[in-house]
């Protein structure tokens, strides 16, 4: 027997695409962190970058500000918080643990990542990969597949959304943290590719997970008494 009586929180018609992405994501990740690994300056794009966006002011640095808020501990909790009551307000209780696994496992790499790499910025903070841009996308990556599922897209349109949602929120923490100085651009592409590589994998354990505990489940309710 099996759980699908449960929606999955990986859509079967996504997992080939979002599988290849991660794959391709890991060794995007993999290679710029090699590249950069011991830097303690920027590089020439993400020098050019940095002059591109250096001086923004009001209102837009207010928007950064807000926007890198999500990233930090108390911005990650509360939006990490009200997705899981969302959840649970819709009887989706793996969706949530999905949010939590999710959320969880991609900080929990990008700190681990991140002595690894040993690049820094202004002088010793550990810079790559960008733990904020890694959080947020993935955020987005959780809700964008959680809504392909429930809206049943194929797999054009649910992986259109998937890949839109994680880059419109990679790019706008990305420019956020570069703004404010927190990050070179090139740490943020490897947060973004984290959340990528992450994310997805997630989706399948807590899948394989939930279905194996419904099958368990369901076999000790048929059996007779003895």
């Amino acid at each position: 027997m099996t759980g699908r009586s449960v929606p999955a929180v990986l859509p079967p018609q996504l997992r080939g695409w979002l599988g290849l992405t991660a794959a391709l994501a890991t060794v995007v990740g993999v290679v710029f962190g090699v590249r950069y690994a011991g830097d303690r300056e920027p590089g020439t794009t993400d020098a050019r970058i940095r002059a591109v966006l250096d001086g923004v002011g009001p209102p837009w640095r207010y928007v950064a500000l807000v926007t890198d808020f999500l990233g930090e501990p108390l911005g990650a909790v509360t939006v990490v918080v009200a997705a899981v009551t969302g959840c649970l307000l819709f009887r989706r209780p793996r969706a949530a643990v999905f949010v939590v696994a999710g959320a969880g496992l991609t900080v929990a790499a990008t700190t681990l990542l991140k002595p690894l790499v040993g690049r820094t910025i202004h002088g010793g903070n550990l810079s790559y990969p960008s733990g904020h841009t890694a959080f947020l996308a993935a955020l987005a990556l959780m809700a964008a597949l959680l809504a392909a599922g429930r809206l049943r897209l194929g797999r054009t349109a649910g992986t259109s959304l998937v890949f839109a949602a994680a880059l419109v929120a990679g790019a706008a923490m990305g420019w956020a943290q570069v703004v404010l100085g927190s990050h070179y651009a090139t740490d943020t592409l490897g947060g973004w590719c984290t959340a990528l590589a992450v994310t997805p994998a997630t989706a399948w354990l807590v899948d394989r997970a939930a279905d194996r505990l419904a099958d368990r489940r369901a076999d000790a309710g048929g059996r007779e008494p003895r």
